[in-house]
């Protein structure tokens, strides 16, 4: 008769990790709310706690528009909620269709492929055209998605410092294989832009493969909202461009836009497109509708970069450190520490405002800060009440 067996406890170290990052101030803790994606929610608690929505990145306010939520709920009544399985299986459906042909014309490109994210899309663009004996120049300010995506390409990877085309000339000079230059548009935790004519021109001298991750300019900046690169004039000389549907478009999903031999090879050999369901309808055709909307009223994206730079000129005048003028609807106000992020997170939820602290590995140590967006459909009195919490939270002479 064999003896029980005795098992191992073999996360027993998570007690000890777990402390560790609750003593730095890193560990996350969920937060739940009881509202849809709007100005205003209401955090669930005892007793609940109504707050204004200052970290979104719906910067159009399309996830709860009538026409958005009536165009997924008659997709879901057409072809359910899920797709049952990979797209090249059986979950190709029309609206997918439909959606990347509007997408592929909005971004003037011959073509656009569908991801279930912006995530997973980064992740299937770079390492689809880079691998083994090729080599990668990223932005050190980059997504995390595209960190991830130059690791699983398993090319080589040299990171430049933030914004700084000659430094990434400099890598791409002598770098081996195939190159692949990449960054983001808008950069998500400052809502800096990147230098992307400068940017192309290193690329073009040195026969590499230029990629943006458009994911926050997308919908929001550039003529017609058609992002960064438009908004610089350099759209032809982009290979391909990432975003995503789950911000300006209110929905969830993400795709890549580029050449049709581009998304052709991505059909093929993307991995996180091959082997991954397909999202749902619902999610698309909403996705499809918000499109619709944001093209035909170019004045959401307009107000909500006017909010923000009323948020931004409200703070500085309240003598909140150096806050720049907003390039897009992102406002970040660094505080430094974990732990001060924390206690301005908290003591402005007490105000009624939450703007979510944001900490490292998101961005560099002594840089954690308070990231507040805006949505077009914030009022003028919802963005002054933000400011006055910020101002006697973190205002001149205070000590936060």
């Amino acid at each position: 008769m064999s003896r029980p067996t005795v098992r191992t406890d073999t996360l027993g170290w998570l007690d000890e990790a777990l402390a560790s990052l609750e003593q730095q101030d890193l560990r996350r803790r969920l937060r739940h709310h009881r509202s849809a994606a709007e100005p205003w929610l209401t955090l669930d608690g005892n007793p609940p706690r109504r707050v204004l929505h200052l970290s979104s990145n719906g910067y159009l306010g399309l996830a709860t528009h009538p026409d958005v939520v009536a165009a997924a709920s008659e997709a879901a009544a057409r072809y359910g909620t899920g797709s049952g399985s990979a797209r090249l299986v059986t979950g190709s459906q029309d609206p997918h269709r439909d959606l990347e042909e509007e997408l592929a014309s909005w971004k003037r490109t011959d073509a656009a492929l569908l991801f279930s994210s912006g995530y997973l899309a980064n992740l299937g663009v770079v390492s689809a055209l880079v691998g083994r004996g090729d080599t990668i120049v990223s932005d050190e300010l980059n997504h995390a998605s595209i960190i991830d995506a130059c690791r699983l390409s398993r090319a080589q990877v040299r990171v430049h410092r933030h914004a700084d085309a000659e430094h990434a000339a400099a890598l791409l000079a002598d770098a081996s294989g195939r190159r692949l230059l990449v960054t983001d548009g808008v950069f998500s935790m400052d809502g800096d832009l990147a230098p992307l004519p400068d940017l192309c021109d290193a690329a073009e001298r040195h026969g590499a493969i230029m990629v943006v991750d458009d994911a926050h300019g997308s919908g929001v900046i550039g003529p017609d909202g058609r992002g960064t690169a438009a908004l610089l004039g350099c759209e032809d000389r982009v290979d391909a461009i990432v975003a995503t549907l789950s911000k300006s478009l209110g929905s969830t999903g993400g795709y890549v836009a580029g050449s049709r031999r581009l998304v052709d090879w991505l059909t093929s050999r993307a991995r996180p497109f091959v082997f991954d369901t397909a999202p749902g309808a619902p999610a698309i055709a909403a996705a499809h509708a918000a499109l619709r909307i944001a093209r035909r009223e170019p004045e959401r994206r307009l107000r909500a970069l006017a909010l923000a730079r009323r948020l931004a000129s409200g703070l500085r005048a309240g003598g909140i450190g150096a806050i720049a003028e907003p390039q897009a609807p992102i406002v970040p106000v660094i505080v430094g520490s974990a732990e001060r992020a924390l206690q301005t997170m908290d003591a402005l939820v007490e105000r009624d405002v939450l703007a979510v602290a944001i900490r490292p590995p998101t961005v560099p140590e002594g840089t954690a800060r308070l990231r507040a967006t805006v949505m077009a459909t914030h009022t003028d009195g919802d963005v002054d009440l933000a400011v006055r919490a910020f101002v006697d939270v973190l205002g001149a002479g205070r000590d936060g």
